[in-house]
């Protein structure tokens, strides 16, 4: 074999390697992308012991969140839509997690930024996760939509995969309950563990949840 041959081989062999890298590697994003969160164990009416205070008047929506989060930049933007988009206006809340032994400006993200410029969104920090585990939720950007009864009327996501906005289920599924007032299917919440460790950064949090899934 001639040494312009040998290297043409090597070069096809290479070059073969490469491009099943990258596919392997598309292949293994396309999966975590579509890989919901685990979903939340709801209580099926308000939780009483709750200090958020539920509208009497008209349903409320509760998002539970970590601050730290990139995967729900995504679902804060389509509670953005869904706030103007609501012919019902509900009370909303954003809950922040923050866990124990960490500062106050622990929270003070961008994505706490993004949910306080919602229009008609009360942000709350939740210190210790005691919402969180109030509402049964275990992944960012959970969704629950309470009538004004305090019956559970929506518990899951509102993006179609990870860190994605447009048209889905959980978005239509919540504007039917907040139209209607009647219990609508659930749809999957795709976002980081709300329990995540508290020392992770940003950049961190997407390989912790890859890791812990």
């Amino acid at each position: 074999m001639t040494a312009s041959r040998r290297q043409r081989l090597v070069w096809t062999a290479a070059a073969m390697l490469w491009a099943g890298g990258v596919v392997a590697g598309l292949t293994a994003l396309m999966r975590y992308d579509n890989r919901p969160g685990a979903s939340a164990n709801a209580p099926s009416t308000w939780p009483e012991s709750s200090p958020l205070v539920r509208d009497v008047e008209g349903p409320t929506i509760v998002m539970l969140a970590h601050p730290r989060c990139d995967c729900t930049k995504a679902s804060l933007a389509e509670l953005a839509e869904l706030m103007a988009r609501a012919g019902t206006r509900p009370r909303a809340y954003v809950v922040f997690i923050r866990p124990a032994l960490v500062g106050d400006d622990w929270v003070d993200t961008d994505l706490w930024h993004a949910a306080s410029a919602i229009s008609g969104v009360h942000v709350v920090r939740d210190d210790r996760g005691e919402e969180v585990r109030r509402f049964g939720a275990q992944t960012s950007g959970q969704i629950l939509v309470y009538s004004q009864a305090g019956r559970l009327l929506y518990s899951g996501g509102t993006t179609a995969s990870r860190g994605k906005v447009g048209e889905n289920l959980g978005r239509a599924s919540i504007l039917a309950a907040l139209e209607t007032g009647l219990p609508q299917q659930s749809a999957p919440v795709f976002g980081c563990s709300l329990f995540a460790p508290a020392d992770l950064t940003a950049e961190e949090m997407t390989g912790h949840h890859e890791l812990a899934r």
